[in-house]
């Protein structure tokens, strides 16, 4: 399956970079996040880099039909309208499983916001992973595998270092890119 989606890349234009960190236990952020193509992309990434990844989807995404096809590729459904504390859960489920590659889009949706949601940043922090910083730019037509960090804690320190890491990468559609920043918990 790997050398069938490297083909598959190469066919399309995409090449690849970087390499996966032997990380047990991680957190895998991708952006930028600006097309349901990303999903594909990504995806087909997964098997190139053999990746075994869990992420967490729209509920309505694990309906039938196709709701086995979510599960199959890694597919954790969150019902994010719900007041249930999803980072906790996940949390205590990263710490339950031996191991686990959680990936994430910061940006959460493929609309331009003001800011990242910053549930994976405390994901990471409460789980003690590290969070490992995945990419496409479709200016160079690269899907990648880039930096990692170990989160300290403070997170604008932090949210620097991706800020800094991400700027020069460009979506699908570039102008729903989100701004790399974390929302001010007194923004309305």
């Amino acid at each position: 399956m790997r050398n069938i989606m490297r083909a598959l890349l190469r066919l399309l234009g995409w090449k690849l970079e970087g390499e996966l960190p032997g990380f047990k236990k991680c957190v895998i952020i991708f952006a930028p996040h600006t097309s349901n193509w990303d999903f594909v992309l990504m995806l087909i990434t997964r098997f190139c880099f053999k990746m075994d990844v869990a992420y967490l989807g729209k509920h309505t995404l694990f309906k039938p039909p196709f709701g086995w096809f979510f599960r199959w590729v890694g597919g954790i459904p969150v019902e994010r309208a719900s007041k249930n504390d999803v980072v906790q859960q996940v949390v205590a489920e990263i710490k339950r499983r031996e191991g686990i590659q959680l990936a994430l889009a910061p940006e959460g949706t493929r609309s331009k916001k003001q800011y990242w949601k910053s549930g994976f940043y405390h994901i990471a922090v409460q789980a003690e992973v590290p969070i490992v910083f995945t990419y496409l730019d479709t200016k160079t037509k690269t899907i990648g595998v880039g930096e990692y960090i170990q989160p300290t804690g403070d997170i604008q320190l932090d949210m620097n270092k991706i800020k800094s890491f991400y700027k020069d990468k460009m979506g699908i559609r570039p102008e729903l890119a989100s701004d790399i920043q974390i929302k001010d918990k007194r923004q309305p």
